[in-house]
C-alpha cells in the first residue's frame, strides 16, 4: 500500500506548527508535526557538513530531508563549461554524504528554469545528471511547457522512467505561459512528488521585487484539497510512496491547508519528534 506523506518547504516560517507563536520554529519542533521537509538552502549554496549534521541530530532517524540542487547544476547559469559542472556535482555528493550516510534523503530536486526545454542539448544534460549523481534519488521539476506538448509527454515519461528520476507534478496557475500543466505520474517506483505553489494567477507573472511574497500567497479551499485526495488515491500504478510538499507560505497558508489535508486523509504519522512539554498556564 502507498505511503502518503506531507511536508513543508522551510521549517521556521510555520507558526500553526506552535499554536502561531509569533518566533522562528525549530527544525526538532517541526519534526514533532511532520515526517519530512523541503531545504531550498543548497540552491543558492552549499552548507557547511557540520550544519547537515547538525540538523540530522535535531530529528529522529526516521525524518527525511529533500534538497535542491545548486543553482549551477540546474543550469540557471549557463555559461559553465562541463569540468566546471563535473566540479560542482562532486563538491555537492560530499556535502550531502551525512544525509546519505544517515539514510535520511529522500530526494534531491532540481527545480530548472523557465528556458531549460525540449531541445536536444537540455535532454542530453539530463542524462549527464544522472551520470554524475550515480544511483541518488533524484526529482525534476520543469517550468518549460515544452516538456508538457502531446507530442512531446509519453517520451518525457519513458524519459524519466529510463533515468529513474521522480517527474514532479507542479500545482500552479496552469493557464499561464510561464506554468506547467499539473502531471501526476509515477516514473519512480519508489516515490511520487507533487510540490503545491498555490494558484494565485496575478501573483504568477509578477516580476516586481515582491514576486516572491505574491506568487505563493494562496490558500487551498477544502474543494480543492479534496479533489487532490482522489488524485492521490487513484495514482496507478502505484509508488511505494506519494510526498506532498506544500509551498503556497506567503501568508502562512501551507502549515494549515497541510494538516488540514492530513485530516482529510486520516493520515497517521510514525516516527515524529518526541512532543515538547506544553507550558503551564500558572495564571
Amino acid at each position: 500500500m502507498t505511503k502518503i506523506t506531507l511536508g513543508l518547504t522551510t521549517w521556521t516560517e510555520h507558526p500553526a506548527l506552535i499554536h502561531d507563536q509569533l518566533r522562528p520554529v525549530t527544525l526538532n519542533e517541526y519534526a514533532q508535526n511532520l515526517p519530512t521537509v523541503e531545504v531550498d538552502t543548497f540552491f543558492y549554496a552549499l552548507p557547511q557538513m557540520a550544519t547537515i549534521q547538525n540538523w540530522l541530530a535535531e530529528v529522529p532517524s526516521s525524518f527525511q530531508f529533500i534538497i535542491k540542487a545548486h543553482q549551477g547544476m540546474t543550469l540557471h547559469k549557463r555559461d559553465q563549461n562541463r569540468g566546471e559542472l563535473e566540479q560542482l556535482f562532486q563538491q555537492y555528493r560530499r556535502t550531502i554524504s551525512p544525509l546519505v550516510a544517515a539514510g535520511q534523503l529522500k530526494t534531491i530536486l532540481f527545480q530548472f528554469p523557465p528556458y531549460f526545454d525540449a531541445q536536444l542539448k537540455d535532454i542530453e544534460y539530463l542524462r549527464l545528471i544522472r551520470l554524475w549523481m550515480g544511483d541518488l534519488p533524484i526529482a525534476v521539476e520543469f517550468r518549460n511547457q515544452s516538456w508538457y506538448q502531446p507530442e512531446v509527454r509519453d517520451s518525457l515519461l519513458s524519459y524519466c522512467q529510463d533515468l529513474n528520476f521522480t517527474l514532479v507534478a507542479a500545482d500552479e496557475p496552469h493557464d499561464k505561459v510561464t506554468s506547467v500543466p499539473f502531471l501526476l505520474a509515477t516514473t519512480n517506483p519508489h516515490l511520487a512528488l507533487v510540490r503545491l505553489h498555490g494558484r494565485n494567477r496575478q501573483g504568477w507573472d509578477n516580476a516586481g521585487k515582491s514576486w516572491r511574497k505574491t506568487r505563493t500567497l494562496y490558500r487551498y479551499s477544502n474543494q480543492e484539497l479534496a479533489k487532490l485526495k482522489d488524485q492521490l488515491t487513484n495514482l496507478q500504478p502505484q509508488p511505494d510512496e506519494i510526498c506532498v510538499i506544500f509551498n503556497n507560505n506567503s501568508a502562512g497558508d501551507a502549515a494549515p491547508n497541510a494538516l488540514k489535508l492530513q485530516s482529510m486523509m486520516n493520515l497517521h504519522f510514525t516516527g515524529l519528534a518526541p512532543k515538547s512539554p506544553e507550558q503551564l498556564d500558572l495564571f
